[in-house]
């Protein structure tokens, strides 16, 4: 059986009279585009096994990287092992090995186009997504009762580096995000105040809302855009480079090793950047009110000092603290759960910024219903 692509470009199948071994055998300048090939399939019925020869072959390129691509879905889709390639030159296997690392995976065919079949569809992904959540939280907890036991295999110098990271590299974004928000909150605040010739408690509004919710909400998104999504793309690129198979082949705990130092660094720098977000957004109200709305520097102060409570920092605090967990928590989950293809990294960063983000709205409504019933 011969088939020929192009002057330039063919290739030929034989197959022995037991029809075991299929030998597929490349000739020609394989570097120019061939002929259109046909949708037939290029492979013979009733084999077993597939190997891949060269004959006078004068040139290569993404063509018979393509040509190769296609024999090798061919055995995959027939259940047949991967062609044998040893006798291709270097430069080709290492072309295929790059195409079959690198391709897209086809779009699934069949969709449930009922609602029944949408649900049903939809709980199986909201199960085994709270499934996979539940044993990565058991992991690390078994990880900190370890590193309680000082049994866990974490270097405190990743700890130090991943504070440095997530901490002071993180400031200035955080004190410029948290002075805007607090001009933005003061201009309109003033409205209304304006109405009611109340512009002194623009200072009570700037405080409270900082300390207790929109410096700290303001910070996590940030911490997740910038920190998360850095988390994710790290653990998915070492899952890309198999460095996390190592790990493991060398009895280390990912948890201990990778996700531990992020989680702990994140949770201790939380409160320090939202402090230093909230009070640059009181400076920005502080801005508004003395240069827009007329006030002395001593009105706001006071003014501040006396409607602001110590447990609008607390709440603060607190909320600052679940949301570093939360935030390393979700980059590092996303980024141990990566593919192998560069594509999946990608998808892992967009997915933990995602996850953060409803983690973040999730717990801050808890936390802000909890706080209003127990009258905090």
């Amino acid at each position: 059986m011969a088939v020929t692509a192009d002057k330039t470009a063919q290739w030929s199948v034989s197959c022995p009279a037991n029809g075991d071994q299929c030998v597929v055998t490349i000739s020609g300048d394989w570097g120019q585009p061939p002929a259109q090939l046909s949708d037939n399939p290029l492979l013979p019925k009733d084999i077993s096994s597939v190997m891949v020869q060269v004959d006078d072959l004068t040139g290569y390129g993404t063509y018979l990287a393509a040509f190769l691509y296609r024999l090798h879905r061919e055995c995959s889709d027939r259940g047949l092992p991967s062609p044998n390639t040893d006798k291709l030159p270097e430069g080709v296997r290492e072309m295929l090995k790059l195409a079959l690392a690198t391709s897209v995976q086809p779009l699934p065919t069949e969709y449930p186009l009922t609602w029944r079949g949408r649900l049903v569809a939809l709980f199986k992904d909201v199960q085994e997504s709270a499934i996979s959540w539940l044993a990565f939280t058991g992991n690390v907890l078994i990880a900190l009762k370890r590193l309680f036991t000082r049994r866990a295999r974490m270097q405190w110098s990743d700890v130090y580096g991943e504070i440095i990271k997530s901490g002071p590299k993180a400031m200035g974004i955080v004190v410029l995000i948290g002075f805007l928000m607090g001009l933005i909150l003061a201009f309109i605040s003033s409205i209304p105040l304006k109405l009611f010739r109340a512009e002194s408690y623009v200072s009570s509004l700037i405080g409270i809302g900082m300390l207790r919710l929109l410096g700290v909400v303001m910070t996590g998104v940030v911490m997740a855009g910038r920190t998360g999504a850095a988390y994710a793309a790290e653990l998915g690129t070492m899952q890309v480079n198999e460095e996390i198979d190592a790990l493991e082949s060398m009895d280390i705990s990912p948890i201990e090793f990778l996700v531990l130092p992020r989680m702990i660094a994140l949770t201790l720098m939380m409160p320090f950047l939202f402090l230093y977000g909230s009070i640059a957004g009181i400076l920005g109200g502080c801005v508004v009110a003395v240069y827009y709305l007329d006030l002395t520097l001593l009105i706001y102060w006071e003014q501040l000092v006396s409607m602001t409570r110590l447990n609008d920092l607390y709440v603060g605090l607190f909320t600052s603290v679940v949301f570093g967990v939360l935030v390393a928590a979700c980059g590092c989950f996303r980024g141990l759960q990566c593919g192998r293809s560069s594509e999946a990294v990608g998808q892992a960063t967009t997915s933990a910024m995602v996850t953060s983000i409803i983690f973040l709205v999730i717990s801050t409504s808890v936390i802000t219903v909890l706080t209003v019933f127990l009258k905090i």
